[in-house]
This record gives C-alpha cells, structure tokens and sequence, in this order.
C-alpha cells in the first residue's frame, strides 16, 4: 500500500492519484446523465433550465470542497507532525460543521430559489423548470456537501480506492434511476432531479457510516470540541476551492446572460453541453490536484524540501501531459459528444461541434492553474490559493466575457474562455516563482 510518507515517482504520483482521477470523472460522467437523459427525452427548454439553475445549486455544493481541500491539507499537516489523535478530531469536527452548514442552506435555498432564478432572468416555462428541478436538488444538499468533501478526505485517509468505489455506488444510482424515470417511464424533468438527490444522499452516507466506525484508514470519526482556530484555517485554506466553485457558478450565470442575447435559449443549450463535458476533462486536473495534495501536504508538514521539489516538478509533467492529451480529445470528439445531447436539432448541434472546437483550447492551459492552485492549498497557503482562483475564474472570465462579444459576437462567448485559462498560466507561474523561497519547492 502507497503511504503518505513514501518517496513519489512519476508512477507512484499517477498509481496513488489514479483513484482520485477516476472518482472526479466518474462524478463528472453521472452529473452529466441528467442532462443527457432531460435534452433527449424531455426537451431543450428542460435541458436549458437545468443548465440555468445547476450554477446556483453548485455554489452551494461547493462548500464541500471548501472543507474537504483546506481540512484536509491541515489534517494531513497535522499528521506529517505526527499527531494523529488531534488530527481525527479536526477531521470529525470539519465533518459536522460542513453537514450542519448543508442543512442551514437547504432552508435558505428554498426561500430564495425562486427570486434568485428570477433575478438572473429566467421566466415563462424556463423558470417553473429551473424551480422545480432545483428545488428536489436542494433536498439533497446536505448530502452533496458530504460527497465532495469526502472526496478529497478520501486521499488524505490513504484510501482513494475505497472513495473511488462509494463514488461509482453513488454514480451507478444516478444513472440507473435516470434510466428508469425517465427514459423508460417517463416522468419528466423532475424525476431526473429525484435520481440526483438519492444518488447524492448515498454518496454523502456510505462514508458517514464508515468513518464512524472502526475502519483501517488513518481516520475516524471521533467526539471533538469546536476548534474555532482549526476551523478558521481550513475554511480559509479551502477558500480557493470555494472561491473557484462559487466563480465558476457566478461567471457561469453570466454567461447565460450573454448567451441568451446573442443566441438564445440555444446558446444556453450549447453552453450546457461544453459545461457538461468540460467537467468530465477538467475532473482529469481536478482528481489528481485532489490526489496529489496530501502528499504535498504531509512532506510540507515533515519539513522535507528535496521530495517537495521532485513533487512539484514531476506533477507539472504529468498535468502537462494531460492537457495535451485533453486537447486531442476535445479537438477529435467535438462532433460525437454533441451528437450525444443534441442531435437532435441541426442548427443546435452545428453552433455546439463549433463551440466545442473553440474551447478545447482551454485544456492545454487549464490544467496548469488548478494545479498551482492546489498545490499552494497543500502548503496551507490559502490566500495565494485563493488569488490564483479568483483571478482565473472570476476576473480573467468575466472581463473576457463582457469584452470579447462585443468584437467577435458569439465566438467572442467561447473565445472567453480560452483568453481567461492563458492568462490564468502567466498568474500561476509568476506566483510560483516569488513563493519559491518561502516554501523551498524550487
């Protein structure tokens, strides 16, 4: 078995990280199945509904990753000290702050789904869809934090396999069930929202129940004091992630806005299906930042600089790696994948295979901010985390967004996107340099 304190190689970094990589994605691939099942058996004015409400209902699921990043890197810092009874008690006590904050805004989301949906212009038969589908979601929502952030605790507890299993037991549920409700019975829109939540609440319990138990991981479940210090550093050492989400989401809205002015409701279909893909690559960054980051984490915490270095280094040439390979992908599957969701509908796919063309670009620079990202997460450095977030997320995009349109119309939209992750590179090298010194990975 990989531990923590190993030395790492190229080959340990992807066999360790493997796990991690293959539960993103297959994450990725079952939240995908909503929309693939609503475009082709329910209609494109539920699939955009689902795509104009799933950016809210991700900035609150995304305080799983918040809890899940910055606790884990200060548990596996904690550990890399060794000691590891203070390190279960940070771990329990991330665990209940984050299900008791889901529960808090399962209530807050219902009160305001419906004046929020309004507010970024959704009306008409698009606004009873994004209301009825967010609504099963928001039940879910506890649960949905819990699997997010189990999934990167998962790493930190040295058993990413085991994460790997409980996601595809999630994702298995999701898919069977959309299959069922909707393509076989037809139940509509809602029943795919039902499919969701149940496949949410299993992702969120099964670890609930093992972590409470005895188990063989690193971690445990434990009865714990509230640690408001422990609790202010992983917030604000998870606050990246957090930022990045909630960004993501934000910016997400606004292109929407955007879209709906220059094309439409099918823009926004569109815009879904780049969404729904691009979360299955990016999960490919995504998985092996979460991977990667509990080694960092805990040779930081043992002070060992020599292997920080080879972690840094090496980790740079397997993502730059992906991203070429990301890039190939996108540039050759562009027409199968929206054939997928909208084959359907000529005009719709012609402006999708274009769209997807333009924005496989941003795969060759995507990978390297997220890994800069994550990795200043791991040396519990959250604001440099979380400056390279918000800038690539939210400033980059939205600025690339609102200007790019106005020279070349819609492909000024999908060149954005492109513009943002290029300049997102030049941010994270640049900050990766001056922190050289500080944290002697170079």
């Amino acid at each position: 078995m990989i531990q923590l304190s190993d030395h790492f190689t190229c080959k340990r970094l992807l066999r360790f990280t493997f796990a991690s990589i293959i539960m993103l994605v297959f994450t990725s691939v079952y939240s995908v199945v909503d929309g693939f099942f609503v475009s082709n058996f329910v209609g494109k004015t539920a699939f955009a509904a689902v795509n104009f409400i799933m950016p809210i209902l991700m900035i609150l699921g995304c305080i799983g990753f918040m809890f899940g990043t910055g606790g884990g890197a200060l548990i596996a810092i904690t550990l890399g000290e060794g000691h590891r009874k203070k390190a279960n008690e940070i771990f329990s006590l991330i665990v209940y702050t984050a299900f008791v904050c889901g529960v808090i805004l399962l209530v807050l989301g219902m009160l305001f789904l419906r004046p929020i949906t309004k507010l970024i212009g959704a009306e008409g038969r698009l606004l009873e869809d994004s209301i009825s589908y967010g609504r099963i979601i928001l039940l879910g929502i506890p649960f949905y934090i819990l699997q997010y952030e189990f999934q990167c605790l998962f790493a930190t507890a040295e058993k990413p396999r085991l994460g790997l299993c409980i996601t595809i037991i999630a994702g298995l549920t999701n898919m069977v069930l959309d299959a069922l409700f909707v393509a076989v019975f037809k139940w509509g829109l809602a029943s795919a929202a039902i499919a969701t939540a149940l496949s949410q609440f299993m992702g969120g319990t099964i670890p609930l129940i093992y972590f409470w138990r005895e188990n063989s991981s690193l971690l445990r479940l434990v009865k714990c004091k509230f640690d408001g210090s422990a609790l202010v550093k992983a917030c604000t050492n998870g606050s990246s992630e957090l930022m990045s989400n909630i960004s993501m989401s934000l910016v997400s809205m606004l292109y929407n806005i955007q879209l709906m002015k220059y094309a439409g409701e099918d823009g926004i279909a569109a815009y879904g299906v780049l969404m729904y893909v691009s979360m299955i690559f990016q999960a490919v960054f995504i998985g092996y930042s979460v991977g990667a980051s509990p080694v960092i984490s805990y040779h930081y915490g043992a002070q060992n600089h020599k292997e920080l270095k080879g972690l840094l280094k090496r980790s740079s040439i397997i993502i730059c790696g992906f991203s070429i390979l990301m890039f190939i992908a996108g540039e050759f599957l562009s027409k199968p994948l929206s054939l997928v969701f909208v084959g359907y509908d000529k005009g719709l796919l012609e402006m999708t295979d274009w769209a997807f063309q333009i924005f496989s670009f941003s795969f060759l620079f995507s990978g390297i901010a997220i890994l800069g990202s994550s990795f200043f997460t791991a040396l519990n450095d959250g604001i440099t985390s979380a400056l390279i977030s918000f800038l690539r997320t939210l400033v980059f995009q939205v600025s690339a967004v609102l200007i790019l349109p106005v020279f070349w119309g819609i492909d000024g939209v999908w060149l954005s996107i492109v513009a943002a992750e290029v300049l997102a590179v030049i941010v994270t090298i640049l900050l990766l340099i001056v922190k050289r010194r500080k944290y002697h990975y170079l």
